[in-house]
């Protein structure tokens, strides 16, 4: 009796020790920022158990990252989301200013949330009408290249043209496509085995160079000035989406190939085929009770009322992100977005500032802290061979796309770990970002050889250090180059 494969797992059916070993796969070290993460997810899907009443009241406990750049706070986040499948962005937080300051406000980072579970929706949506919007595509293309086989269809008039032309002009009008004169079509019979064929030679790909002429439908525009809203705040492009709806489509011309043909027509097809509606309100849902907004650089807005300087909106920020953190609903073009349960990471080096530096009420809402660790030159190895995709993986794929067949011994990933250890020591410690300076410095010139000489190379500790031992023993030099 043959035996039934096991299922993947759902994010819900992981443990914590399990979310652990599987960021172990990307990520080295950490291990108590994982063990944060995990919790943190773990709870979620704990809460989602609970009655009603409980339920609501079960807030997520908000997470600060403490650590130099480079040790793998955003890959966590960023990893932790993807295991999940939650809405997920990064954002940093520099990027917003004050309320009546110039810039974002703090509430486009919740709407930036909403988009991306939008996407995220939708992108599920497409893959489960994927078959039947890739036959309705073929049989779209298939009309324009046997147009003889399509009986003539009266084409239906756009209602709001004639008076929406009068408002904007007669171009709005003009758009209206033009019943081109129709080919005298065949025989039912034989139009019937015309298309078969030509599906047939459609779908394996007979046609896929061939040049054809679509139609594509494309957003006409309002022809006045700039929208009203805040800079940043995506008012303005809300209110330019709601107008341009109401706006007659403008079909235009163009030559494409098949190919791209169908994957245009697919694309258009799926649009058809999913409900739009219902993909927000799935997105705002998912976003809501699962969604993860990941605020980098947290250190660099920290400070208190009294200081002085060019960022004297500094505490203004803390203070527009905090209703953000502690819950509040903010209004997107999709619907209305609660962030009563959405995740908060939090991060930064804090190199010249504290977590303490923060307003006290912003350091409440952030209640587990955790601290990661500089890595040491143990981890750069283990950064440069174990994980999933590490960095000699890929510089051996790369370099085999030209037919260059690199080694790399074990002596030379020691030598390339120590040496990055070193340059980070005497200068700016930017983490596991050093090792990428590094092997390009040590590989520019066999990339640069690869397509002419290919077979077999070999990179050994020798090697490393005649290409670095100069620079990173010159600590001018290594400020500049590694």
């Amino acid at each position: 009796m043959a035996l039934i494969p096991a299922l993947p797992k759902q994010p819900s059916d992981f443990t914590p020790r399990e979310i652990v070993a599987a960021l172990d796969r990307h990520i080295v070290g950490q291990a108590d920022a994982k063990r944060a993460v995990a919790v943190a997810m773990r709870n979620r899907y704990r809460r989602e158990r609970l009655p009603d009443a409980v339920r609501k009241e079960v807030s997520p406990k908000n997470i600060l990252m403490i650590g130099p750049t480079g040790v793998g706070k955003t890959e966590i986040a960023r990893r932790l989301a993807s295991l999940s499948g939650a809405p997920f962005i990064k954002v940093e937080a520099t990027k917003y200013t004050e309320v009546g300051y110039v810039g974002r406000d703090v509430e486009s980072m919740v709407r930036d949330l909403a988009e991306a579970a939008v996407r995220m929706v939708s992108d599920e949506r497409r893959a489960d009408v994927r078959e039947a919007a890739d036959a309705a595509a073929i049989d779209r293309v298939v009309d324009v290249l046997h147009p003889e086989t399509v009986a003539h269809q009266a084409q239906a008039q756009n209602p709001f043209a004639a008076s929406l032309g009068s408002i904007f002009g007669n171009s709005f009008a003009q758009q209206q496509q033009q019943q081109p004169n129709p080919t005298k079509p065949i025989p039912d019979d034989e139009a019937q085995r015309v298309r078969a064929a030509a599906r047939a030679d459609v779908e394996r790909g007979f046609f896929d160079v061939r040049m054809i002429e679509i139609e594509v439908e494309e957003q006409a525009q309002l022809p006045i000035g700039v929208l009203g809203g805040a800079e940043g705040s995506g008012m303005g492009n809300d209110m330019g989406e709601m107008l341009g709806g109401l706006l007659p489509k403008k079909r235009v011309k163009k030559r494409v190939t098949v190919a791209d043909a169908r994957r245009i027509f697919a694309q258009q097809e799926a649009d058809k085929l999913i409900d739009i509606d219902a993909v927000k309100r799935e997105a705002l849902r998912r976003a809501a009770d699962h969604g993860i907004v990941f605020i980098d650089e947290i250190d660099k807005v920290a400070g208190r009322e009294g200081q002085r300087g060019p960022d004297v909106s500094r505490e203004g920020v803390q203070r527009d992100i905090l209703p953000i953190v502690e819950g509040s609903t903010v209004q997107t073009k999709h619907g209305p977005l609660s962030t009563d349960h959405v995740l908060f990471i939090a991060a930064g080096a804090f190199h010249v500032s504290k977590p303490s530096d923060l307003i006290p009420e912003l350091q409440g809402r952030f209640p587990v802290r955790v601290e990661l660790e500089s890595l040491t030159a143990k981890d750069f190895e283990i950064i440069l061979t174990q994980p999933e995709n590490a960095l000699i993986g890929q510089y051996k794929a790369l370099l085999g796309a030209d037919g260059v067949d690199l080694e790399v011994t074990a002596d030379a990933i020691s030598a390339i770990a120590e040496i990055a250890m070193r340059v980070n020591e005497q200068t700016e410690n930017i983490g596991a970002r050093r090792l990428h300076t590094v092997l390009e410095r040590v590989l520019d010139e066999i990339a640069f050889r690869a397509p002419e000489e290919g077979g077999t190379i070999t990179i050994d500790a020798a090697y490393v250090r005649n290409r670095l031992e100069t620079i990173a023993g010159n600590s001018d030099l290594s400020s500049f180059i590694l």
